[in-house]
């Protein structure tokens, strides 16, 4: 059985959290919710060098970039843009915190919680295999598009909660869940490609990775079906497979979660206002 006691502070932030211009004469302009776990839409000359903390950013043709922030960052962060001819541009980013839920999760399998020694060669061979499906670095901007939600059904788990599973505290959840009975259809909730594909994998069941560009990428979890294959280009809406209850899941549902680069980022501040939902008690 799943129970969630959220924080009334998270779920404000969240609502609130909406895209925010600034625009710059000097020739950047930054939007989006500068927050942990949100993710920033800068736009400047597509012919300028733009870089985070040294590390260069790709641009689109429109010379628009991306900026994640993960649901720890507590850090400024330096974001210099250089134009040909004209002087260099700096903006210190920094992150407002977020205040998380508390989230509990009972009745699930023990092995899964706390894995047998036997499956750890597994478990670190799966690893590998999701971190190599997010290295993708296109220069599409799939990104771009405003989000939509993957799935219907209730939302039972947020964003950044720290986890209570079995009466043990764990990891923080790093995705949106959405509860629905299995094989609830699941849509790719804006355009990409499949970087990964798998039937069955220790922790996270079903599991499909969608690359929307710069490294912006969507994980769905816990599948029933897995309806498609790697290095397919999906648009926006295309299906993708179906909700189920394998890997470590109590009860059939959908965890929604999406990365740029190694930073995870919250899906619910991709969406319009219209599709955030508070989370089932």
């Amino acid at each position: 059985m799943l129970r969630i006691s959220l924080s009334l502070v998270c779920l404000t932030l969240a609502l609130n959290a909406a895209a925010q211009s600034e625009p710059d004469t000097t020739g950047l302009s930054l939007s989006g919710p500068m927050v942990q776990g949100g993710l920033l839409v800068g736009q400047t000359a597509a012919n300028a060098l733009v870089s985070l903390d040294g590390e260069r950013l790709p641009l689109d043709d429109d010379g628009f970039f991306v900026v994640g922030f993960d649901r720890d960052a507590d850090r400024q962060q330096l974001l210099s843009v250089r134009i040909p001819q004209q002087p260099t541009i700096e903006r210190v980013l920094n992150p407002q915190a977020r205040t998380y839920a508390i989230e509990r999760v009972d009745g699930l399998p023990p092995a899964t919680v706390t894995p047998p020694p036997e499956v750890s060669a597994r478990i670190s061979r799966e690893a590998g295999l999701v971190a190599a499906a997010r290295q993708r670095r296109d220069a599409r901007s799939d990104w771009r598009q405003t989000f939509s939600m993957p799935a219907s059904g209730r939302i039972s788990g947020v964003y950044g909660s720290q986890r209570i599973l079995n009466g043990e505290p764990r990891r923080p959840h790093y995705g949106l869940d959405i509860a629905a009975p299995e094989g609830t259809p699941i849509n790719a909730p804006a355009a990409g490609i499949v970087t990964l594909a798998e039937p069955d994998l220790y922790y996270s069941g079903g599991t499909v990775i969608i690359d929307h560009g710069h490294g912006v990428s969507s994980t769905f979890l816990h599948l029933s079906a897995v309806d498609v294959q790697v290095g397919q280009q999906l648009e926006q809406g295309q299906h993708v497979g179906a909700i189920g209850a394998t890997g470590r899941a109590s009860g059939p549902h959908l965890d929604w979660r999406m990365n740029w680069r190694g930073q995870r980022i919250d899906p619910m501040l991709l969406l319009e206002p219209d599709n955030w939902q508070p989370a089932s008690p």
